[in-house]
């Protein structure tokens, strides 16, 4: 049997889970991530998590799953509920992040808030400009972005660079900006009572 735990993770989420995998020193944790790009094709995560988990199955004593809803209409859970495996709480990653508790404050005061993490920040032009067809047609902007007021950079990393590229693309969507500083607590929050449950 291959390291008795598995993490189904996207990979936007891939820095932070290998980061507190090491911080913690979980060698029995193995992480698989699938394509950050999905999260524009959202129908699609169900079918490959599906997979994902039927080629995974007999070789790991426990498989969890680091997605949230993630815009799939309960896709995920329907699918998760046929093997019977746990994923991360709530409809967005931003939750894992920020922390459950934040996270509902920051929406309940600005509904109308885009949120961007590390990955996003670094991978931005890729999932974002191009990825939505904002370089070739920028008259979508008003469409994807007109009901947002404001962009929230949920830090992990505390890293000025990244403070400044955040910046430049609030401007570039014309929304107003707000850092909030995270870490790595909430992440580490969200895995350790099953890693550490599943410890063998």
């Amino acid at each position: 049997m291959d390291t008795p735990v598995l993490v189904i993770a996207c990979g936007a989420l891939a820095r932070e889970l290998l980061a507190v995998r090491d911080l913690n020193q979980w060698p029995h944790m193995a992480i698989q991530c699938l394509p950050a790009e999905l999260h524009n094709r959202p129908e699609r995560i169900p079918p490959l998590l599906r997979s994902t988990i039927e080629k995974a199955r007999g070789r790991h004593a426990h498989i969890f799953v680091a997605y949230a809803d993630c815009g799939t209409g309960g896709g995920i859970d329907d699918v998760l509920r046929d093997y019977g495996i746990e994923r991360l709480p709530g409809a967005h990653c931003y939750e894992f992040f920020a922390g459950s508790a934040v996270f509902s404050a920051m929406a309940e005061a600005e509904p109308g808030t885009f949120y961007l993490t590390d990955f996003l920040v670094r991978h931005f032009d890729r999932l974002v400009r191009r990825g939505l067809g904002l370089d070739r047609h920028p008259q979508l902007l008003a469409s994807y972005f007109g009901n947002y007021t404001r962009v929230v950079f949920l830090d992990q990393s505390n890293d000025p660079d990244l403070d400044l590229a955040a910046r430049g693309h609030a401007e570039f969507l014309g929304l107003a900006y707000q850092r909030h500083h995270t870490g790595f607590a909430p992440v580490n929050a969200a895995l350790s009572e099953k890693i550490i449950q599943w410890r063998s």
